[in-house]
């Protein structure tokens, strides 16, 4: 594991992070993601200070998340019920004496 230590601007404020070297352009997409989405919402709304628009950005991914966390789950159940059906015709047909 080759760690990297960066540097990170969030909303105006930096974060040293300690990242593996392969994640770094990750991490980095990840805070420009971030940022972009914190001018959106404050040339759009009204706040008080940055932490509002953090806490918009923090909701507005974390709800994301979990849409699909709960799709991958519906297509999982989905694919484990296909693959069950595919079993149940493989077990029969395997069943069936050959002449």
């Amino acid at each position: 594991m080759d760690e990297l230590s960066i540097s990170v601007s969030i909303a105006d404020r930096s974060y040293k992070l300690a990242v593996e070297k392969e994640q770094e352009e990750l991490v980095r997409k990840a805070v420009r993601m971030i940022d972009n989405r914190i001018k959106e919402y404050s040339n759009n709304y009204a706040y008080k200070d940055k932490q509002d628009l953090v806490a918009m950005v923090a909701l507005e991914y974390t709800i994301s998340y979990l849409k699909m966390e709960r799709n991958n789950t519906e297509r999982e159940d989905h694919l484990e019920k296909k693959l069950l059906t595919l079993d149940t015709a493989l077990t029969d047909f395997l069943k069936i004496p050959v002449a």
